[in-house]
């Protein structure tokens, strides 16, 4: 009788259990999506560096007229400096608890086929772990531009990192951004772009939600300059999401930048460092059922993210 007790023990624990870890390079693939499918990131518009173990040198060369008149002697007078930004991602977690039944039910519909996506998570850790990838995703799309490294759970973001570097242009006046005055504020920050950088193919002006908003609105005819009628006579109809351009300098929407926010950067001056194969890397997914009996459900992730840039002077921040 005992025996049986135990066997039967046993098939209920291995039914319930969901418990899962993926450590190291075999959590690269979960953490992949939690950090990097933010917009941002996913859309490719700033650098990923998605190796770094600890930190890595950005090394910046500058140089002075190094073009001279010929002459018989070789003359060295030109000057070459090397200088260097630090790119150090910072350790972070997610420590959550879910409830099983909560999730129960959208679980059931995919798994038998009620749904319209392509790919389905092939167990219910997995999509757990999705579920909190998403989250994990959009926190890091606004650390990237807005984190402040004292706050608990972010980073320095590119906004903190350029307002304390005096290389840096700035030509924020603190106004707000409308229909009304969104030409002549893109026009500031175009107008302040370093010359030898202005037709590079990778430049882009970052821009916050409510910018690209109001521009669409300008070049819809609800700016007095455009026409009423606006662009072609279609108002704002002609936008479906597509690209922007202002001066021929691609706009890129960078839904982490905080309102009223622009920076005018190539897209190879702005990093983001990860260190998707680390070993300290983990993932995992703990069914608390065994534990304390209950439907609960831990899921913990531990990563590390950063941002850095390596020439000041090549960029403009509106702000």
């Amino acid at each position: 009788m005992v025996s049986l007790f135990r066997q039967n023990k046993t098939k209920m624990s291995t039914t319930t259990t969901i418990t899962t870890t993926y450590a190291g390079q075999k959590a690269s693939g979960y953490l992949s999506a939690a950090l990097l499918s933010g917009s941002t990131l996913d859309s490719g518009l700033i650098t990923i560096k998605p190796n770094i173990k600890f930190k890595e040198v950005l090394k910046i060369v500058s140089t002075d007229g190094i073009v001279k008149d010929a002459g018989c002697d070789f003359d060295p007078t030109s000057t070459l400096t090397l200088s260097e930004r630090i790119l150090q991602p910072d350790s972070q977690q997610v420590n959550l608890q879910l409830c099983k039944k909560d999730f129960q039910s959208d679980w059931d519909a995919i798994s038998m086929g009620y749904s319209s996506f392509d790919t389905l998570p092939p167990s219910f850790a997995d999509f757990l772990i999705g579920h909190v990838a998403a989250k994990v995703a959009q926190k890091t799309e606004q650390n990237i531009w807005n984190g402040t490294a004292a706050t608990d759970g972010e980073f320095g973001g590119f906004k903190s990192l350029l307002l304390a570097d005096a290389t840096v242009t700035d030509v924020g006046a603190g106004a707000a951004v409308t229909s009304a005055n969104v030409i002549e504020k893109l026009g500031l920050v175009v107008d302040s772009i370093n010359s030898t950088i202005y037709t590079s193919e990778d430049l882009y002006i970052y821009v916050s939600q409510n910018v690209a908003r109001a521009y669409v609105r300008a070049l819809g005819g609800f700016q007095a300059t455009i026409g009423a009628a606006g662009l072609d006579n279609k108002g704002t109809q002609w936008y479906n999401g597509g690209g922007l351009t202002f001066d021929g300098v691609k706009i890129a929407v960078a839904n982490g930048l905080a309102d009223n926010t622009m920076v005018a950067a190539e897209k190879s001056n702005l990093f983001f460092g990860t260190g998707l194969l680390s070993d300290q890397n983990e993932v995992k997914v703990i069914d608390m059922a065994d534990l304390d009996g209950s439907q609960n459900v831990r899921v913990v992730m531990r990563f590390s993210a950063g941002v850095n840039y390596a020439v000041g002077s090549d960029i403009v921040l509106y702000s």
